[in-house]
């Protein structure tokens, strides 16, 4: 299978950065130059599109984590550095009602003792929410 295929067929799966897909190709590419070819025309095809790339993570990704594990999910896939600050700084608006959600939907009631608290604490910051939305939905937790 040709690299162009091979790529093409890696994005009808889900969409990939082109970081991604020369990670994923590199060792099919028989001489040099060949892979950087391809994916020149499948990004001028439109094929390869990074926006589009990170609305595709941030839309599956923020419903159940932080915008801090996001950005870390951007950056691993090699996206440029202005796309994900703007992704991110789009997410920190909604930061709380995402992590009271996902609190909700693994504890649903307010710590019991301090171990509890600690748990809940641990689980946020784990999914990469920000201390201090932690601590207002743990705080918090009591209204519920």
């Amino acid at each position: 299978m040709s690299l162009k295929g091979r790529a093409l067929r890696l994005l009808s799966q889900r969409e990939h950065s082109r970081f991604e897909l020369e990670r994923k190709l590199k060792p099919f590419e028989e001489t040099p130059g060949e892979l950087a070819e391809a994916l020149d025309f499948l990004q001028a095809k439109d094929f390869i599109n990074e926006q589009r790339v990170v609305e595709s993570v941030v839309n599956s990704r923020s419903r159940k984590l932080g915008a801090s594990r996001v950005r870390q999910e951007l950056q691993a896939k090699g996206l440029p550095v202005e796309a994900i600050a703007e992704a991110v700084q789009e997410m920190r608006s909604t930061e709380l009602e995402r992590a009271r959600e996902v609190w909700r939907k693994k504890f649903g009631e307010p710590p019991v003792d301090q171990a509890a608290r600690a748990k809940q604490v641990r689980f946020l910051v784990s999914r990469g929410f920000a201390p201090e939305v932690v601590r207002k939905v743990v705080a918090g937790a009591e209204d519920f």
